[in-house]
Formats: structure tokens, sequence, C-alpha cells
């Protein structure tokens, strides 16, 4: 059972929750089902999972809530399930650190691919518990300023300081930083970071480039507005 995937799925429907956990056991994944927040997080805690499905909202500690705790924790990659597409949830789940959504009703076919995309962002072939994502560079510490990415050692540090990040975030600035003073377009950056070969909402792109102008400094990213995105040299 070492080299299959654990997931973590917090869901509070039965129905759902059972369907869902035999449609992913049957794809060779483990899988660790929870019908409240409070329960998740003592089974995140207990097992660490190398992913975790959470339902927005789920009794006791709702899913972004728990997205959050478990950020704060750990950079395992978390995967939001909500209900409306155009749900404040969504935005709420990706500010809160999820790495990604997906809306119910979902396929099950569509819900693993989305699973196994970012795993294979995050190191995971079949499973494993790497989480650190494979770099784009070859080598060598790129500096804009005062912020030095490590694109080997996968460290980041802003004026000297060490700077946190989730992979997903430090992917995201892998592909600005080898290309710096290029415009990055969305569609292009859910291709690269996300792993998309199909169309995705991106606004995902856009929450996670807020959230990283948090960490680099707001100013470090500049929006070309109608095209993308760009780093400043």
């Amino acid at each position: 059972m070492a080299d299959q995937t654990h997931v973590l799925f917090v869901e509070d429907d039965d129905v759902i929750r059972e369907a869902t956990q035999l449609a992913l056991e049957r794809d060779g994944f483990v899988v660790t089902a929870m019908p409240d927040g409070l329960s998740g997080l003592e089974a995140f805690r207990a097992d660490r999972p190398d992913i975790a499905l959470l339902d927005v909202m789920v009794p006791g500690l709702d899913g972004v809530s728990l997205c959050r705790r478990i950020r704060d924790e750990s950079t395992v990659p978390v995967i939001m399930l909500s209900a409306r597409a155009d749900s404040i949830d969504v935005v709420l789940g990706l500010e809160a650190g999820a790495d990604d959504y997906v809306t119910k009703p979902f396929d099950g076919a569509v819900l693993v691919a989305r699973i196994r995309a970012v795993l294979r962002r995050f190191g995971h072939a079949g499973g494993g518990r790497a989480e650190e994502p494979v770099s784009p560079a070859s080598g060598g510490v790129l500096t804009f300023g005062d912020l030095e990415v490590d694109t080997e050692g996968m460290e980041v540090r802003r004026a000297g300081q060490p700077v946190a990040l989730t992979p997903t975030e430090m992917r995201l600035l892998l592909e600005f930083s080898t290309a710096p003073g290029t415009v990055l377009s969305r569609d292009k950056l859910l291709e690269r970071v996300w792993d998309y070969g199909w169309g995705g909402d991106t606004r995902v792109v856009d929450v996670h480039v807020q959230r990283l102008r948090q960490k680099i400094g707001q100013d470090r990213i500049e929006t070309v507005r109608g095209f993308g995105y760009k780093l400043k040299a």
C-alpha cells in the first residue's frame, strides 16, 4: 500500500461520499472518507495523506476553514469541491490555499483526471509523498531586485529572508522568473502550471497570482490588461 496515493475525502453527503470513494478506489487510490470538517482534520493529522478533496459545505468545520488549517501545517495539495461554479466559495477556497477546484456534480473520470494533474505538478507519479515541484529551469539563482529564486534548491528569499511558498505558487513563480519581462497569458499558465490540456477557470490563476504577490511584493508581478501577467525584470 506504500506506493499508492492516499486521498483524504471530506464530504457530508453519504451517497456522494460512498460513491466517490468507491470510484477512486477502483482507480487505485487509497481513500479515507470523512463526513465533516473536524473528523477530516483529525484524519489529516493522523494519516498525512498525499492529497485532500474538501467539499466547501461540510458541518463542524467548513471546507474553506479546513483548507486553511491544513495549509497552516502542510503544503499537501488540496482540491475544493463546490456545488456552484460561480460561487464565492470557489474564490474563498483558493484564497485559503487550495490548488484547484472541481464543480459538483462531477464525472468520476474528470475528478480522477484533475487529481492526477495536481499530483503530477507536485511530483507524484502514482503515489509517494514528494511535495516539491519539478523545476522547469536548469539551475542557478535568479535575482530580481530584492527577490532571489533558487531554481535548484526550490528556495525563495526576499530581502534575505526566506519566503514560504506552496508547490503551486513555486511553479507559478518559476514560470515567471525563467521568462522575466515576458507576458504570460492565463491560458498559458493554466497549461504550464496546472497541467490543463483543456480549458480551465482563469480565476485559479488570478487568485494564485494575488497570493504570490502578497509574498514576494505587490509590484513584482505586473498585470498586462487583456493579455496576462509578467514578472518585472
